[in-house]
């Protein structure tokens, strides 16, 4: 029923108590102004009290929209659609606390303002510990009381659900920064003359921490060990999973694991603690000899392929690529060996969301031949190496029109002339 079913009294019920006011609302009040009526839902049986809940919100001149409805199973449907329930606690199919209960148990965020009677007003001190914002005591309300009352009872209602999404922004954002702290670590470097190591990381477009994980460690004064890699889709369990992964090569290259057995033990690792099989990891390992020009090992399980940089000459390294870890455990992943272009090198190892982002308007991607364009042209214009990172992020930001949509990490070996 609404309002315009209330514009005239009803035949007398006997269950009428709410009194009427003989006082019009006075705008010089301090009563909020709102530009945008309240939707009220009435859930009272008796025809008596609905009608005069209707003539007090129109006596005090507050912007509402009032519906009228006799039973709590006609309310239920209805709650999204409304700013604030006056629920009578006396209804045929809900008596006292039990049609609050069922309301708040629907999980609608929607204020609730009680109504009881005189003899009753414990249970609505009551209904407030179960979860309500206010309650009224017919036979005690006049129309500015009762338009307040459904004013804060609405504001009450928001200002708890702040707190609650400020709680869990709060607890989310620690989360993330433990989870954050074990994928990114510090790299693990004791002195390696004329040897530096730079990292990046960037979370996605969204914010939500991904499964972009890197590690390096100084196995030897002359040998770099360095880990990339990405866990298959976006949130709290595949950072997990990063970070498991991330400390596990940790474990295993500091414990002196040949490289060839230690894949095969991080597939162990991703298979008995993924959540679903269709979970996956792709990655990059490089082995690094620092002595002399510099060789190296380098293992793709489904990964892009690192990039070597020797002045403004930029090519990728010329591994065969595997498949991800994950996917056909057992499969062996044998290491490409090559020669760094001595005395002065750099490496760059990075996640895929680099290079996925669009480039302008069109429907392709950076991709890496975008990728090692954009290397050249910064080393052509004597671009610092130490600041490569964060200047690629910035292009493949500008060219993809915005933030991108993935995670990315990166590490950048770098090796100048005097070195080991």
């Amino acid at each position: 029923m609404s309002t315009s079913d209330l514009t005239r009294p009803p035949a007398a019920s006997g269950g009428g108590i709410w009194p009427r006011s003989s006082t019009r609302f006075d705008a010089a009040a301090p009563f909020p102004v709102h530009t945008e009526p309240l939707r009220i839902l009435l859930v009272e049986d008796d025809p008596g009290d609905a009608f005069l809940v209707a003539e007090l919100l129109a006596e005090a001149d507050a912007p509402s929209d009032l519906t009228v409805v006799e039973t709590l199973a006609e309310a239920l449907p209805q709650l999204s659609e409304v700013d604030c329930v006056l629920l009578d606690l006396g209804l045929p199919d809900a008596a006292g606390l039990e049609g609050l209960r069922m309301l708040l148990g629907t999980g609608a965020r929607v204020a609730v303002c009680v109504l009881t009677g005189l003899a009753d007003e414990p249970l609505g001190i009551a209904a407030l510990a179960e979860g309500a914002q206010d309650y009224l005591v017919k036979g005690r309300v006049d129309g500015v009381l009762l338009s307040r009352a459904v004013r804060y009872a609405v504001e009450r209602r928001r200002a708890e659900d702040n707190a609650r999404r400020l709680r869990e922004a709060e607890l989310h954002s620690a989360e993330s920064a433990r989870l954050e702290r074990g994928l990114l670590p510090q790299p693990l470097i004791q002195q390696a003359p004329g040897v530096l190591v730079h990292t990046f990381y960037r979370p996605g477009r969204k914010g939500v921490l991904g499964g972009d994980f890197y590690d390096v460690i100084q196995t030897a004064p002359d040998r770099m060990a360095l880990l990339i890699g990405d866990v298959s889709g976006h949130g709290a369990d595949e950072a997990a999973l990063g970070v498991e992964l991330r400390a596990a090569w940790r474990a295993l290259t500091l414990a002196g694991v040949p490289d060839d057995a230690l894949l095969a033990a991080l597939e162990r690792v991703l298979i008995s603690q993924r959540r679903s099989e269709e979970m996956y990891a792709t990655l990059t390992m490089l082995a690094v000899e620092l002595e002399g020009a510099g060789r190296a090992e380098v293992r793709l399980c489904g990964h892009p392929p690192p990039l070597v940089i020797a002045g403004d000459e930029v090519h990728t390294v010329d591994a065969e690529p595997r498949i991800m870890l994950g996917v056909l455990p057992g499969t062996p992943y044998p290491p490409t060996r090559l020669d760094l272009p001595g005395p002065e090198w750099a490496v760059l190892l990075y996640t895929d969301g680099l290079i996925e982002g669009r480039i302008d308007d069109e429907d392709g991607r950076l991709g890496v031949d975008g990728l090692i364009e954009l290397v050249r042209a910064y080393r052509r214009r004597g671009g610092p190496l130490d600041r490569l990172p964060d200047w690629l992020v910035g292009q493949a930001e500008e060219r993809n029109g915005g933030l991108l949509a993935d995670d990315v990490a990166m590490l950048l070996l770098t090796k100048a002339a005097g070195g080991v």
